[in-house]
């Protein structure tokens, strides 16, 4: 008998890779990054504020979300949800780099080793974010998990060799400092610590924050059979998250273009990418109407259009 799903096959993780045995370590240069950050946004942050830097950090920090990490880096570059001008991906995904997580390339990583093992009918409590909230932000912002046997990652050519992402992986910190250099000459350091210290803190910790609620706490419209984590829908972040806290439904049809299924579940990602659309820059939208039928995927309530083909719980 077949112990996979189809939905599996082609997943960029190995099948059939141990994803429960491993040990959490302190990973330095990911934790100082944060807590440098996090120290110029706090202490940096209050001796220098100002209304202009704080108008800078709320600008800039939706800008990075909504079009770096929901559209770059998570709907186009991990999931290839739409099609778009190579110019305008590019763009994107370097908009992402700027949200201060990693590069394009140790983010993919992350996120399908992550997706792969929450699909498992067990995995490490890392993946699963299983631990109390400082056990599991401490792990998630300040360590990585060493797997005792690590899988293989196929990640396809037309990323892993593309200059332009090997050589924002390479830099991705480095990204943030022409930005730091054109802030400081405009506003001075109360620019950098709100327009740079202050946007990674938030996206970085924000990050872990959602991603801990939307596993642990909220609405379920659909069940993932066999899988060890299941997502969670956190509505009051749909603004802040841009769409992305919609995860129970990503959960559902992670090739999906469109995060928010139901009606009332603002979406602003897809917002944007139905105007891009619209103006010719963006183009094939995948919705769960074009996705293939998931045999393990059972659902608690039917959205019209979007269930057919599940089955029922």
């Amino acid at each position: 008998m077949d112990i996979f799903p189809q939905s599996l096959k082609g997943h960029r993780v190995q099948l059939g890779a141990d994803v429960e045995d491993g040990e959490v370590h302190w990973e330095p240069v990911r934790s100082l990054w944060f807590s440098a950050m996090a120290l110029g946004a706090s202490v940096g942050g209050a001796l220098t504020f100002s209304w202009s830097a704080f108008a800078l950090f709320v600008v800039t920090t939706a800008f990075v979300l909504l079009c770096g990490h929901s559209l770059g880096m998570h709907r186009k570059l991990i999931h290839d949800s739409f099609q778009c001008p190579k110019w305008l991906e590019y763009f994107l995904v370097y908009c992402g780099v700027l949200v201060g997580l990693s590069g394009p390339l140790g983010l993919l990583r992350t996120h399908d080793l992550r997706d792969y093992a929450q699909r498992q009918k067990a995995c490490h409590d890392f993946f699963g974010h299983r631990r109390a909230p400082l056990v599991d932000a401490c792990w998630q912002l300040h360590c990585e998990l060493r797997l005792s046997r690590p899988p293989e990652i196929l990640v396809e050519a037309r990323v892993a060799a593309d200059p332009v992402y090997r050589f924002l992986q390479k830099t991705w910190m480095l990204q943030q400092l022409p930005w730091a250099l054109m802030f400081f000459a405009i506003g001075g350091w109360g620019w950098v610590f709100w327009g740079v210290c202050a946007r990674v803190t938030a996206g970085v910790f924000g990050h872990w924050l959602i991603g801990y609620f939307a596993h642990r706490h909220g609405d379920q419209a659909h069940i993932v059979g066999g899988a060890s984590v299941q997502g969670y829908n956190v509505p009051f972040a749909a603004l802040l998250t841009m769409g992305e806290c919609w995860h129970n439904n990503h959960h559902a049809f992670p090739g999906s273009a469109k995060l928010g299924l139901y009606k009332g579940e603002w979406d602003p990602g897809w917002w944007m990418l139905l105007a891009l659309q619209r103006i010719g820059l963006a183009w094939n939208l995948k919705t769960p109407a074009d996705l293939p039928v998931r045999e393990e995927l059972r659902y608690v309530r039917a959205v019209p259009g979007v269930n057919a083909g599940c089955g029922q719980a």
